[in-house]
C-alpha cells in the first residue's frame, strides 16, 4: 500500500509586491503548507518558491534586488529546485522589459516584454488559454479561461528562441487579447504564468494542485 503524499512546503517570495495573501491563501487551499519569506533557508530548502508580482516590471526587479531575491530565485532554478512566476513573475524570468524604459530582466528565457497592442489597456479579465500539448500545468484544463491583469507581455514563444534546460524544448501556452501573447511557460523546474491563478477560481485552484504535484515526489 502506498503511504500519503506528504504536503508540499512551498515559500512565496516576499519582497513588496502587492497580491501576496491572496497567492498564499490560494496554495493552501490548493494542498501545501506556505510561509511568505525572504531568508535565504526557508526558499533554499522549499519545495517550491512562488515569485508573485504586480506593478512594474522596473519596481519588481528594484524589490527583488533589495532582498537579493534574484540571486535567490537564479540559485533555485540552476539547481532544478521547483520555481513558479506569476504575472511580472513571468516577465522578469525573460532578457528584458521595454516598460518605462528598457529594464534587463533574469534572462532565463530570450524574448523582450512588450506593450500589447490592444484597443483598451489594460487587459484585465478572463480569458480562455491555449494549452500547450505536452502540458503539466494545464492538465485536465484545456481551453479553460484565466483571470489577467496586465498591459505589457512576451509576443515570441521562448520554445523557439531558448535554450531547453531539459531534452524537452519550453512549452508555451497562449492566449490573445489584441494579439497573441505568451500565458504560460513550463520548462523543466521554472514554470510561470502571465495570469493570476489566484484570482482564476476552480481552474486557478486545479493549476495551482498540478504545480505542487511536481514539488514533491513522496
Amino acid at each position: 500500500m502506498s503511504m500519503m503524499q506528504r504536503r508540499s512546503r512551498i515559500v512565496v517570495l516576499r519582497f513588496g509586491s502587492g497580491n501576496v495573501r491572496s497567492a498564499c491563501s490560494a496554495l493552501e487551499r490548493a494542498g501545501a503548507d506556505v510561509s511568505l519569506s525572504a531568508d535565504p533557508q526557508e526558499v533554499s530548502e522549499a519545495d517550491g518558491l512562488v515569485v508573485p508580482g504586480v506593478g512594474a516590471f522596473i519596481t519588481v526587479m528594484d524589490q527583488l534586488r533589495a532582498v537579493q531575491g534574484l540571486r535567490m530565485i537564479e540559485r533555485r532554478i540552476a539547481g532544478a529546485r521547483p520555481v513558479l512566476g506569476i504575472c511580472v513573475g513571468l516577465q522578469i524570468m525573460f532578457d528584458r522589459s521595454t516598460e518605462k524604459g528598457t529594464t534587463e530582466g533574469l534572462g532565463q528565457w530570450d524574448g523582450t516584454v512588450d506593450r500589447l497592442d490592444a484597443p483598451i489597456i489594460p487587459h484585465m479579465g478572463w480569458t480562455q488559454v491555449e494549452a500547450a500539448s505536452d502540458t503539466t500545468l494545464f492538465d485536465g484544463l484545456d481551453e479553460e479561461y484565466f483571470y489577467f491583469v496586465h498591459s505589457y507581455a512576451v509576443m515570441d514563444d521562448p520554445a523557439r528562441t531558448s535554450r531547453p534546460r531539459t531534452a524537452a524544448a519550453p512549452q508555451t501556452s497562449w492566449a490573445t487579447y489584441g494579439q497573441r501573447f505568451v500565458a504560460a511557460v513550463e520548462d523543466g523546474a521554472l514554470s510561470a504564468t502571465q495570469f493570476h491563478p489566484e484570482k482564476s477560481g476552480a481552474a486557478g485552484l486545479k493549476l495551482l494542485q498540478n504545480w505542487l504535484a511536481t514539488t514533491v515526489s513522496d
